[in-house]
């Protein structure tokens, strides 16, 4: 038997322990016009070969190459090769494991402009004054040729080479390359055939840790045929540590495990994973939870220690019976008195206690139970769960600027009462007041040809709603589901919703809407979340309309059916899937899908009733008509970063929308509140809020004040595509690309060209592109957009004349 040759950082012989550069990865640093006037012709042609000039003036003045010694050179960067005479498993994987090790990083440049030197020439001599706080704001020195230690870049890659198996001599030679005053080197590295994985070996002493320990052998990372990699033997060992928490062992520790590797014949290797000799004897042993202790008053300047604890369900319990029944709080509780020490339920008390929302902190403390011996090799934990509360009662208070997807935007206000446990058992009682004036941005242009006041673009609303959360499901015992849920880390609500809201829609009309609502949230893992509402019931009444909206409506009979049945009995269940809570995933997806049926419980108890049709021919609930159809939702997003640096936001971003309503029975139409429209800045940003569509259809000139009534529908569809680039400290840039339309499942005559067509919706869609700049200051994002159309349904281009959108926030 032969050992391995030995890695730079590696001790000799068998692989017993990793050393430090093997366990920590290596980060970098940082026809029959007139013709025009002379003049304007030259104006024309003028004004971009200047703006063309300043550019190229701009990007030489920012290369950075003027700031550099004349002995050296700019370094903008190094290529990694990987060749080898055999095939290369994990390829892609290992090259950019050797990328990372690379160092320095060069400066970071824009479209070959690098504006942080010229900021950092700025400051050079200067101790105060605006180009000093440039050069350190957002100036960065010049990185150099001769600052690039060749040697230790090679040492690294070739101890990652060994880690991922190729002990067989690897080559790695390095190539600068000249041009002007940059230079870049690249590395090749040439490797022979890896070591693969031919037999693993487990503990085999008879003892209950190696006993537990080969218990978990049915789902090890290492397969045999594989090849070695230092990184799968890291995740083997943590594995097992986590497994074995959730068999007791408290004070065990990933670094008691050890591996030896063996390397045989033909590039082989045998691995053995076996436990130190020498390690603490409560690690090598399970535990039992003795005593379990819940506080609720626990403070920084704890008091406690007068409260005497009582005793609930074999809990030691410090009471605050005026804030929380016992019950309330052992229901989020899975750490149980004589039950196996388990890391699982601990990491569940803490997120169930947490998602609560009435504690601040919360943290457990164990510790041995010295007065109770160790029994049968088990040994014993007592524990404390500490929490810590908010304020029971809070109001708070804010302005915002509202933004609504229809293109209103304005000031408003909110003002928020929360009870933080209203019936003693940690309910949320919420109470809201809320205002609003609104204007809607984009409505009339002379572009658009519109003339005259625009209707109804003025809006105030005020509105009160009131919810209450409760921190578990509410239902009898389900066969496809436990209302506990008992192996989720996040607490079930039951919701409770009321609410009204007046809008003024200034010289049109005035709604009052009234809703109702209970239903369900739940998840199952921190990447799915489901809500269903057996009950989500609108109630919306038009009144005091204007002689103009009254017009509009006779002129509209689908427009004023979409407002006559505004009684609307629904239920909903949405499924929502986001892997944007794993930030450092390269790729994040997000998936929402929606379905809403509506009516169908009002029509089966009119129909088992018997009751008839009014003189609309369609049936009643409570004397009003009512609303049925059925609706359904999707958006599907996903995010990828262009950079392996989870830190970066350097990303391609994309989006695609696909909403169907479908009326039937009870309606020819769907509610207005229930429809469709695309346009606006989180939208096709080339167009305004329902500027675009149905269809083909597109308003006369006389109707363009009153369009935006009309330009809605049952079926939407819209994509968007968006690059984000960092530029600077809190500013990043954005290029887009975005398409969508909205149309009628049913025929309107009154909208000519707006009814879905199988054969011809594609080239239906509006196509907008451009450009952004946005602030970024993490709790705020403050969003500037240029777009111009491309194609329009109606046919042509739209004018190319740029939009700009002033937002809040990413359009998605």
């Amino acid at each position: 038997m032969t050992h391995l040759p030995t890695p730079p950082t590696q001790q000799p012989g068998n692989l017993r322990a990793f050393s430090q550069a093997e366990l920590r990865p290596c980060i970098g640093h940082r026809g029959g016009a007139a013709p025009q006037p002379s003049w304007a012709s030259s104006v024309r042609t003028g004004i971009p070969q200047a703006a063309a000039l300043v550019l190229l003036l701009f990007l030489a003045a920012c290369s950075g190459t003027k700031f550099i010694p004349e002995n050296d050179k700019l370094y903008t960067g190094s290529s990694v090769k990987l060749t080898s005479p055999y095939p290369i498993p994990r390829e892609a994987e290992i090259q950019t494991e050797l990328e990372t090790v690379i160092t320095p990083k060069p400066n970071a440049s824009i479209l070959g402009a690098r504006p942080k030197l010229y900021f950092w020439h700025m400051g050079q001599g200067k101790t105060k004054g605006l180009g000093k706080w440039l050069a350190e704001k957002y100036g960065e020195a010049p990185v150099l040729v001769s600052q690039v230690d060749t040697q230790k870049v090679k040492g690294l890659m070739i101890n990652r080479l060994y880690n991922n198996g190729y002990f067989a001599r690897p080559l790695v030679q390095t190539k600068p390359n000249v041009k002007g005053r940059t230079a870049t080197i690249d590395y090749s590295a040439t490797v022979q055939r890896p070591y693969m994985i031919k037999e693993i070996h487990f503990p085999d002493r008879d003892t209950l840790l190696d006993n537990d320990i080969r218990k978990t052998q049915a789902g090890t990372l290492l397969k045999v045929g594989e090849p070695y990699n230092l990184n799968t033997l890291i995740a083997e060992r943590n594995r097992i540590d986590d497994q074995l928490k959730q068999h007791g062992y408290y004070y065990f520790n990933p670094d008691y495990i050890l591996y030896e590797v063996d390397s045989t014949e033909h590039n082989q290797v045998d691995v053995y994973l076996c436990v130190k000799g020498s390690i603490p004897d409560r690690a090598a042993q399970p535990y039992v939870l003795n005593r379990v202790t819940l506080n609720t008053r626990y403070g920084l300047t704890d008091t406690t220690e007068s409260i005497r604890p009582i005793m609930y369900k074999k809990y030691r319990y410090v009471p605050d019976e005026k804030i929380f029944k016992a019950k309330a709080i052992t229901n989020a509780v899975f750490l149980y008195p004589d039950s196996l020490y388990r890391r699982r339920r601990q990491d569940q008390t803490l997120s169930r206690l947490m998602s609560l929302g009435t504690f601040k902190f919360v943290d457990i403390q164990l510790r041995e139970a010295r007065q109770k011996p160790d029994s049968l090799g088990y040994g014993f934990l007592n524990a404390s769960v500490r929490m810590t509360q908010l304020k029971k009662k809070s109001v708070r208070a804010e302005v915002q600027l509202v933004s609504k997807t229809n293109g209103f935007t304005g000031p408003g206000f909110t003002v928020q009462f929360r009870n933080r446990s209203a019936l003693r058992g940690a309910e949320q009682l919420l109470l809201n007041l809320v205002g609003s004036f609104e204007t809607r941005q984009g409505g009339k242009s002379a572009a658009e040809g519109a003339s005259g006041p625009v209707l109804g673009l003025t809006s105030y609303e005020l509105g009160a709603n009131a919810q209450l959360l409760v921190p578990r499901l509410i239902t009898p015992p389900l066969p496809f589901l436990d209302v506990n849920l008992p192996n989720s880390d996040f607490q079930p609500r039951t919701s409770f919703g009321a609410g009204y809201r007046y809008v003024a829609r200034r010289a049109f009309f005035q709604v009052d809407f009234l809703n109702l609502n209970y239903g369900y949230s739940w998840k199952t893992k921190i990447t799915n979340e489901q809500e269903l509402r057996p009950i989500d019931v609108q109630y919306i009444r038009l009144a005091n309309t204007s002689k103009a909206f009254d017009t509009l409506l006779l002129e509209r009979p689908f427009l004023a059916n979409s407002f006559r049945q505004q009684f609307i009995p629904a239920s909903s269940y949405r499924y929502t899937y986001n892997t944007q809570v794993y930030e450092q995933r390269r790729n994040q997806l997000y998936f929402s899908g929606m379905v809403e049926p509506a009516g169908n419980l009002a029509s089966l108890v009119n129909r088992l009733s018997g009751a008839g049709r009014n003189d609309s021919g369609r049936f009643e609930l409570f004397g009003q008509e009512y609303s049925q159809y059925g609706k359904l939702d999707l958006e599907l997003r996903n995010y990828y970063r262009v950079t392996p640096n989870p830190a970066s936001g350097n990303k391609i971003a994309s989006r695609l929308l696909v909403g169907l309503g479908l009326p039937y029975g009870n309606s020819d139409v769907m509610p207005y509140l229930k429809q469709y429209g695309v346009g606006g800045p989180n939208s096709v940003r080339a167009f305004a809020p329902r500027q675009i569509g149905p269809g083909r259809y597109q308003p006369a000139e006389v109707d363009r004040n009153i369009s935006f009534y009309d330009q809605v529908g049952d079926i939407r569809l819209e994509g968007n595509l968006e690059y984000r680039q960092d530029l600077f400290p809190f500013v990043k840039g954005a290029l887009f690309v975005d398409a969508g339309n909205v149309w009628l499942v049913n025929d309107d005559p009154d909208r000519p060209g707006g009814q879905f067509k199988p054969g011809s919706f594609l080239q239906e869609l509006a196509v907008g592109a451009g450009a952004g700049i946005r602030i970024d200051i993490q709790f705020l994002v403050i969003r500037l957009d240029g777009a111009v159309p491309l194609r329009v349904p109606a046919g042509g281009t739209g004018g190319n004349a740029m939009r700009l959108n002033v937002a809040i926030g990413y359009p998605f």
